[in-house]
């Protein structure tokens, strides 16, 4: 075990992306809950959508979290990269197929019962993954050989 602590990459603009990752995390979680208890019937796929957008936040703040341990940069380009396409895919369905999602999740319309934070988040994510790679120290055995 090395003598040097390794400093943290959690600070500033990675810790700003942490919170408003939490912050989504939680927003999700909840508006989904709620609609998967009271209403679920009433439009099963949009709030089934509006779960996995949760369960994405949730793994995308852990992952980038813990980004420096072993597997988890890998796992926080999965889920960021998910995240994206479901903004993506589910933004679009819901302007061309309107009727597909009569009922709102987080991600349709591209995010905008969330100010289209959904579709800007994943973007600044990729670009913080990008830029913070974890040191070929940090990295498991077999991808340093």
């Amino acid at each position: 075990m090395s003598t040097t602590t390794p400093s943290t990459r959690m600070t500033g603009i990675g810790r700003v992306l942490v919170i408003v990752y939490a912050v989504m995390a939680l927003a999700a979680t909840g508006r989904s809950f709620v609609q998967i208890v009271r209403r679920f019937e009433e439009a099963p796929l949009a709030y089934s959508l509006s779960a996995l957008a949760a369960v994405v936040y949730i793994l995308a703040t852990l992952a980038l979290v813990l980004s420096r341990r072993r597997g988890w940069y890998t796992v926080a380009w999965i889920a960021i990269v998910f995240e994206l396409t479901g903004v993506l895919v589910v933004g679009l369905l819901s302007i061309v197929l309107p009727a597909l999602f009569q009922h709102e999740t987080v991600w349709s319309l591209f995010g905008r019962g969330y100010l289209f934070i959904p579709l800007v988040l994943p973007v600044f994510g990729i670009w913080w993954l990008r830029t913070h790679r974890p040191s070929r120290a940090a990295l498991p055995l077999e991808a340093t050989a």
